[in-house]
C-alpha cells in the first residue's frame, strides 16, 4: 500500500479505528509529520486533537543514546539502566533537562499558539505518527501520555516495520498499523509525497481542530466538518487525461481551480495548506496536473504556456459540467509557471473568470495577453524573491483589470521561511472571499 501524503493516510487510519468512535479519546499527533495524519483521526472520530510535544534527553557525551524523556507539566521519564551503565550524574540529567525544557515549552507554545493541553486523565488516548522508523520518540511520547494519566493507550501509525511492536513493551495498550512491509527502509517510500511538514500546517491543524463542532453535538455542519465531495479525479484535457483532487465543502459559494508551477503537482503540500484554508471558508478546490508524468520529462512543456492554458480551459469547462459545481464562479490560483497560463486562460473571451492569485508566480510568461484580462488580479510576491518581483512588478504595469501586489516580507520564491506561507495563504483566501461570495 502507498498513500497519496499524510492526509490521505489519516483518512484510511481513521477507518480502521472506528471502533473508538464512543469511547472519550484524544487524539494526539507528534509533530511535525503527525499531526496531518492525527488531524484527519480527529475529524472521523469527533474527538478533540493536540500535540505531544516531547524530547528525548542524551546521554551528554553521547546524545544520540536516550537516557530518557521529559513531556510537559513537567513530566520526566529516566532509564535507570542506562544511567547506571553510562555513569551520567544527576547534575549532568539537570542540566540536559533544563536546556531541553526550555525547547519542548517553546514548540508547545508556538504549536498551540497560547491554548491549554488537554487533560489526558482517564482518558483513551491515540497517539499517532506518519509511521515509525526507530520509534524512538512515540515510545517517549506513549511514556508521557501514561505519566499524564491516561487510560488506556493507544499507537497508531499508517506504515512500521515488522515487529514493531516489540519495541514498545509495556508503554503501549493496543496497536494499530496499516501495513508492515518486508523490506523496510524508510517511512518516505510508501508515501507519493511525503515533503517536509511545516509548523504552520501544524498550527493550522490544530486551529481548525479546535473550532470544530462534533458531529454527534452539532445542529448543523461546522465549516471544519467532511465536504461533501473529497476525492481524485481524472479531467480529459485534449488528448490527454490528468489527474486531480476536487474537494467540495457543503455550500460552497465558489470553485478555485489550482494551476501548478514548474516540478509541481496536486500533491504540492504548500498548494495543499492552501486549498485547506480556502475549504475552511466554504470554497471548492480543485489540484490537477497540467502534464502527463511523461511529459514533465521534456522541460520544454513546462514553458509552454499557451499549452497549458488550453489544458486549464479544458478542465475548467469539465467543471461546469458538475452538477455540484456549474452554478458556482471559478477562480484561479497559479504557482511559477502556472500563474501565466492562469492568466493566459482567463483572458479567453469567453473564460468567465471570478478572480485570479499568483503566489511566487510568472505573470510575464502571460505576454500580451495580460491587457486582455478582465478578472481581478493578485500577485503575490516574496520580499527576498528579487528577479520574481521584478518580474510582477513589470507584469502587473500591463495588467489593466482590478489588480494587486502584495509583497511579503523575507519570503524567497517557496515561501519557505516561517510564517511566509501562512501570511500568503491568508492574503489568497481574503482575495478570493471577496470576489467569490465566501466567508
Amino acid at each position: 500500500m502507498t498513500f497519496i501524503d499524510r492526509a490521505d493516510a489519516g483518512r484510511r487510519l481513521a477507518a480502521r479505528l472506528q471502533y473508538l468512535h464512543d469511547d472519550r479519546v484524544v487524539v494526539l499527533g507528534l509533530p511535525r509529520g503527525g499531526v496531518p495524519v492525527a488531524y484527519e483521526v480527529a475529524r472521523a472520530l469527533d474527538a478533540p486533537l493536540d500535540v505531544i510535544v516531547v524530547r528525548k534527553l542524551g546521554v551528554p557525551f553521547q546524545s544520540e543514546l536516550g537516557m530518557g524523556a521529559i513531556g510537559e507539566d513537567g513530566v520526566r521519564i529516566i532509564n535507570d539502566e542506562v544511567m547506571r551503565l553510562t555513569g551520567v550524574s544527576d547534575r549532568e540529567v539537570a542540566e540536559v533537562e533544563a536546556r531541553e525544557r526550555v525547547e519542548l515549552e517553546r514548540r508547545a507554545q508556538r504549536f498551540r499558539a497560547g491554548r491549554p493541553r488537554i487533560a489526558l486523565e482517564g482518558r483513551t488516548v491515540v497517539v499517532i505518527d506518519d509511521g515509525i522508523a526507530t520509534g524512538s520518540t512515540a515510545r517517549a511520547a506513549c511514556q508521557v501520555v501514561r505519566a499524564q494519566g491516561a487510560r488506556r493507550v493507544v499507537l497508531a501509525v499508517p506504515v512500521a516495520p515488522p515487529g514493531w511492536e516489540d519495541r514498545f513493551d509495556a508503554d503501549v495498550d493496543e496497536f494499530v498499523c496499516l501495513e508492515t512491509p518486508e523490506p523496510f527502509f524508510a517511512i518516505g517510500e510508501f508515501y507519493d509525497d511525503f515533503a517536509q511538514t511545516s509548523d504552520e500546517e501544524v498550527i493550522t491543524c490544530l486551529e481548525r481542530a479546535a473550532h470544530r463542532v462534533p458531529t454527534t453535538t452539532a445542529t448543523s455542519r461546522a465549516d471544519d466538518d467532511p465536504p461533501s465531495r473529497d476525492e481524485e479525479v481524472e479531467v480529459a484535457a485534449g488528448p490527454v487525461r490528468l489527474g486531480g483532487h476536487l474537494t467540495l465543502p457543503e455550500n460552497a459559494t465558489g470553485v478555485v481551480v489550482f494551476a501548478h508551477g514548474s516540478g509541481s503537482s496536486r500533491h504540492s503540500p504548500r498548494n495543499r495548506y492552501v486549498a485547506a484554508l480556502l475549504n475552511e471558508v466554504g470554497l471548492a478546490t480543485l489540484l490537477f496536473d497540467l502534464l502527463t508524468v511523461e511529459e514533465e520529462f521534456d522541460r520544454a512543456n513546462i514553458f509552454d504556456i499557451s499549452k497549458l492554458a488550453h489544458r486549464l480551459v479544458d478542465v475548467t469547462a469539465w467543471l461546469r459540467t458538475q452538477t455540484e459545481l456549474a452554478h458556482l464562479p471559478v477562480g484561479y490560483f497559479g504557482a511559477s509557471t502556472g500563474a501565466g497560463a492562469a492568466l493566459w486562460a482567463a483572458a479567453e473571451p469567453d473564460a468567465d473568470i471570478a478572480a485570479v492569485v499568483s503566489r511566487g508566480g510568472r505573470p510575464d510568461l502571460a505576454g500580451p495577453r495580460l491587457a486582455e484580462v478582465v478578472a481581478p488580479t493578485l500577485l503575490i510576491v516574496g520580499g527576498d524573491d528579487d528577479v520574481v518581483l521584478e518580474l510582477n512588478r513589470q507584469a502587473q504595469a500591463r495588467l489593466r483589470c482590478e489588480n494587486r501586489l502584495v509583497v511579503v516580507p523575507g519570503a524567497t520564491h517557496l515561501f519557505e521561511e516561517p510564517g511566509t506561507l501562512q501570511s500568503a495563504a491568508e492574503v489568497a483566501r481574503d482575495w478570493f472571499t471577496s470576489h467569490l461570495g465566501a466567508g
